[in-house]
């Protein structure tokens, strides 16, 4: 084989390899700890970045997994997994309570398998929040993510005061 064609094949035998390379890194991020969540049509929006900006290192003892992703959080390999970036949600009839002035509904459908899932009622986006069974300090998880979600401008209440 002359030398042009060994240099040939060996420059295909690097760039295969180096596609090989990408596209484990690629498989891998796709299946790093996102935990089968899906960004939210809104996670570009500028509210999503400012609160990412402000995710605690720590929630209910856990550490944030890294992910990365727009709009999309982790604590504790999945037990607390936070979405921003969707849609409203629409009337309900759904439990509402509001944590620090932050309005939230417990989606009873969507709450399943050991976990529960909430959403912010009246702010765009909305942030969801996915909480596992095994979350020890609820209270305080909600407290913490009503705090990065306060800023964002509320436009409507599910409860009303008074």
């Amino acid at each position: 084989m002359g030398d042009r064609r060994r240099r040939t094949w060996a420059a295909a035998g690097v760039a295969a390899s180096g596609l090989v390379v990408a596209g484990v890194l690629v498989a891998q991020e796709l299946s790093s700890p996102v935990f089968g969540m899906r960004q939210g049509p809104l996670a570009m929006d500028p509210a999503c970045a400012r609160i990412a900006g402000h995710y605690p290192d720590r929630l209910d003892g856990n550490r944030r997994d890294r992910i990365t992703f727009e709009g999309l959080a982790v604590w504790g390999h999945g037990a607390v997994r936070l979405r921003c970036g969707l849609i409203p949600p629409a009337p309900t009839k759904d439990p509402c309570f509001a944590v620090n002035g932050v309005d939230w509904v417990l989606r009873e459908a969507a709450s399943r398998g050991g976990r529960k899932l909430l959403v912010t009622y009246g702010r765009r986006p909305a942030v969801e929040v996915s909480l596992a069974d095994s979350v020890r300090q609820t209270d305080a998880v909600l407290l913490e993510l009503s705090r990065l979600v306060a800023p964002v401008r509320q436009n409507d209440r599910c409860l009303t005061s008074g």
